[in-house]
């Protein structure tokens, strides 16, 4: 799958391999496609409101069929998640996502876009949605993506006139558009960003429709369709080698962490469109029909356009260098014209040919990933020639660095090198994801610089300025500094290069549970990221709480080395929560930060500076029983948790359960999602149940309603019906129903007081349907709703006990949550109310 990417990325031109830092590699089949976009002016936009929303199928066809300039606008980044390949969850997996989706358009030849919005979790109706996102600061987000992009063709995923049938993000996301689609061209709406840009006026908004959004293919069949578009979006594109479909089905492929990995589809696709907005075109398979998307539609196009149409139409795939003349002749001529917009546009695209056909290879690396500010790196700077051309490299700047490279020819294939110490000023700032810069609210991210809003990440601090002359046209080409190196079972590879503290400090556990009054010690990990560094560290805490030596020195000679101290925590006598977090003073500056790397094989690494912090609760809690097994599915931090309050939690290898296996647990717990994704547990399931029947705990987290087969309609052993319900509201009213089952007594008192504090839901995929040999807990419902009883489920079997909870446990106790810590440990203690209990908590 890999080699395949890489070909399929490389075929469409755009733009490299899956390591978006990687050079492109480009044949004659790929200038001559970019050649056909050059000689497209027209422009789509296709919003939704997820990393995966988009339809990679209608995008891909715009892209490479149409040969529209073609952007993604996803108003979240994903936050809410869950993970599939890993651990990271909220801001983390928020920037995984991201950098999914620019893999996604790596393949299928569009943009990307984002809002300011913040993926706070699901909602069930728009207008909770808009409230939390702060409408009128993300309505002005799509609007200002409309203005810089100018999209001729705007499509919604979703319908805006159907609120409270699909996610309210949905929803929300087709409203925007739909008022944006006016206020673009409304120099009374967000007035402050005509600074940078101009007004503008799309011509067209449409709803990506299908027979789904009708109910049934039969009533999509019958229905009136004067509205509707007809795309067959399934073309084959023989220069490519790949139909449009297989090109769509890799780009979705890039959604890993949401489980979208897929078989590629092939052959006829109806796409359908329903126009909401503007003229309905007269050819309804053309989305473009009647706006004028050739070289005449700018002033001075049309000279332009003779030059260009005569490349495309006689275009030499054995040896392109004989269009580099007539190619430079259009060049210049973009330069003299009035319109900004087209002129910047085409002249990268017409850069990027120029740049391909010649064979360049313009390259400025380094051999470590990373640096500090007021820091010198040696940076490799690289050119060659692979032509004949006449090219003269006039000079090369690093940002506002000269290097002494000065008119320097290019002769075939004859590599000029040149390594450059690289003066890193004090000033510069750390590599980071800029919309985690400052802290937001729930819905919306913080961004102070308004230059960024929209933008998929941060820009590169620091870029190479190449300045070419080629045959007399004098062209800049501008490349970012990269880490390169070679690992032995994987060959070369591209990093980004990144720009960190000298130091950073982080906290092994997220959370702390004190379930008495003891004094803990507490490690902080310092991770050096500078050889020879020292300072001191303290412990920033709240009221109540005392901290034994607070100063303490520390001293790394490598970078990259790594000094665990400790600090000795003492709570306050009741219960309290707080926030530690740990300073460094390195020659007088304070760090407060620390570093997490998200890496994985089809995403360039990533680093993001968090606040370094963690939640300390002072808890009185009880537990019975010590020995947990540990189901993973999906991925969640429930184990860790569960440690935090004294369990022995071992995780569990799904193949190697047997009968005899699990009989040493307490309690055995299977982590969310895992009959989904778990296929081993299909042959496994009936040591479970027996387990339970033999008088073990058996707890099962929430699972996504119908996403198993046959084999687990028994994944209770009774009659239970999964559905959608869930309850969103995470300060939503909770009623114990069940006020006389030990579950609520035993070994904590459990009342409404446990369920304040709970973050983004109460929990999801709730059952709505049991067989009578289970209890129901509680009860619980969103505003305007019936109240729904399937929140926590217990039957008991055999000689033990069954739990079946919906209930956000995975996002609740990786943050703290008190009642949510209680309630599980009553889960965990069910059956035990004889056994003495047992509170001594691991520190």
């Amino acid at each position: 799958m890999r080699y395949l990417l890489g070909f399929i990325a490389c075929s469409l031109f755009a733009l490299g391999t899956l390591n978006a830092q990687t050079p492109k590699i480009n044949s004659s089949t790929d200038i001559y496609h970019a050649i056909e976009k050059l000689n497209f002016l027209g422009t789509a936009l296709y919003i939704a409101a997820h990393p995966d929303d988009e339809n990679t199928r209608l995008i891909a066809y715009l892209a490479n069929n149409v040969k529209a300039r073609t952007a993604y606008l996803s108003l979240t980044r994903g936050d809410g998640g869950q993970n599939l390949i890993g651990p990271e969850l909220r801001e983390l997996l928020g920037v995984l996502r991201t950098q999914e989706l620019l893999a996604a358009r790596r393949v299928d030849g569009g943009q990307q876009f984002f809002s300011r919005a913040n993926d706070f979790g699901y909602s069930k109706q728009p207008t909770e949605t808009l409230e939390i996102w702060d409408k009128e600061a993300i309505l002005g987000d799509v609007v200002r993506t409309i203005r810089k992009f100018k999209p001729d063709v705007i499509i919604n995923r979703f319908d805006h006139r159907t609120p409270g049938t699909t996610h309210g993000h949905h929803t929300a996301s087709a409203m925007l558009s739909y008022e944006a689609f006016d206020l673009a061209n409304d120099e009374s709406a967000y007035p402050e960003q005509l600074e940078a840009t101009k007004t503008w006026q799309p011509k067209r908004l449409f709803f990506n429709t299908s027979w789904w959004f009708y109910g049934s293919q039969e009533k999509f069949k019958a229905a009136d369709k004067t509205n509707l578009l007809h795309m067959d979006v399934g073309t084959y594109y023989p220069m490519l080698g790949m139909s449009n479909n297989e090109i769509a089905s890799l780009a979705s492929s890039q959604h890993l962490c949401q489980g979208f990995g897929r078989l590629s589809t092939r052959g006829t696709e109806d796409e359908y469109i329903e126009l909401l907005k503007g003229d309905l075109p007269k050819n309804k398979s053309n989305l473009f029909d009647g706006i004028d998307t050739t070289w005449k539609r700018v002033d001075g196009g049309k000279a332009i356009g003779d030059i260009l149409y005569n490349v495309q139409e006689n275009f030499n795939f054995k040896d392109p260098t004989i269009h580099i003349p007539a190619l430079l002749k259009a060049y210049n001529l973009i330069q003299s014209l009035s319109n900004d917009h087209w002129k910047n546009i085409k002249t990268e695209e017409l850069t990027s040919i120029i740049f391909a056909i010649s064979g360049l290879h313009l390259e400025a690396s380094t051999e470590t990933a990373y640096t500090n500010p007021g820091e010198e790196v040696e940076v490799q700077v690289q050119a060659l020639n692979r032509s004949n051309l006449n090219i003269k490299l006039k000079s090369v700047f690093l940002n506002t660095q000269k290097v002494a490279i000065e008119n320097e020819a290019l002769t075939n294939n004859n590599l000029i090198t040149k390594k450059v110490d690289l003066a890193i000023p004090a000033s510069t700032n750390y590599t980071s994801p800029y919309w985690l810069m400052e802290k937001g609210t729930l819905g919306t991210y913080k961004v102070t610089n308004e230059d960024l809003i929209g933008k998929p990440e941060t820009p590169r601090a620091f870029n190479a300025k190449f300045l070419l002359d080629i045959n007399g046209t004098t062209i800049p080409i501008t490349t970012p500094v990269v880490y390169k190196y070679a690992k032995p079972d994987k060959g070369e590879i591209y990093h980004p290069f990144e720009v960190v503290p000298e130091a950073t400090a982080s906290f092994t556990d997220k959370v702390l549970i004190f379930a008495d009054a003891n004094k803990k010690k507490i490690p902080v990990t310092i991770k050096a990221h500078q050889d020879n560094i020292s300072g001191t560290i303290e412990l920033k805490y709240g009221k109540d709480w005392k901290v034994d030596a607070n100063k303490q020195n520390f001293s790394i000679a490598k970078k990259g080395d790594e000094q665990t101290v400790y600090f000795t925590l003492s709570p306050p006598s009741t219960e309290s929560e707080s926030i530690i977090s740990p300073i460094l003073s390195i020659n007088g500056k304070e760090i407060t930060k620390e570093l997490a790397t998200i890496a994985y094989d089809h995403v360039p690494t990533q680093t993001v500076l968090l606040p370094s912090e963690a939640k300390v609760v002072r808890l009185n809690i009880q537990k019975a029983g010590e020995n947990i097994g540990y189901i993973m599915g999906a991925g969640d931090e429930v184990p860790t948790s569960l440690e935090q309050i004294g369990y022995n939690v071992q995780l569990i290898d799904p193949a190697s359960i047997t009968a005899e296996s699990l009989k040493k647990y307490d309690a055995v717990v299977l982590g969310i999602r895992a009959y989904n994704v778990v296929d081993e547990l299909k042959f496994k399931q009936r040591f479970i149940l027996d387990y339970a029947k033999n008088g073990g705990t058996v707890i099962v987290q929430y699972n996504t309603a119908s996403r198993w087969g046959a084999q687990f309609e028994n994944i209770a052993p009774y009659d239970i019906e999964i559905s959608r319900d869930r309850v969103t509201n995470e300060n939503s009213e909770v009623n114990i129903i069940a006020k006389d089952h030990s579950l609520v007594h035993f070994p904590n008192e459990i009342d409404e007081n446990d369920f304040n504090g709970w973050v983004q839901e109460r929990g999801l995929y709730f059952p709505d349907k049991w067989s009578q040999e289970f209890t129901p807990i509680l009860e619980m419902h969103d505003e305007g709703e019936d109240a729904s009883k399937g929140s926590l489920l217990i039957a008991p079997y055999g000689k033990g006990n069954y739990i079946y909870t919906g209930l956000s446990f995975f996002r609740e106790l990786p943050v703290g949550v008190p009642g949510a810590y209680k309630l599980f440990s009553n889960m965990l203690s069910i059956g035990k109310d004889k056994v003495e209990t047992n509170v001594k908590i691991k520190g």
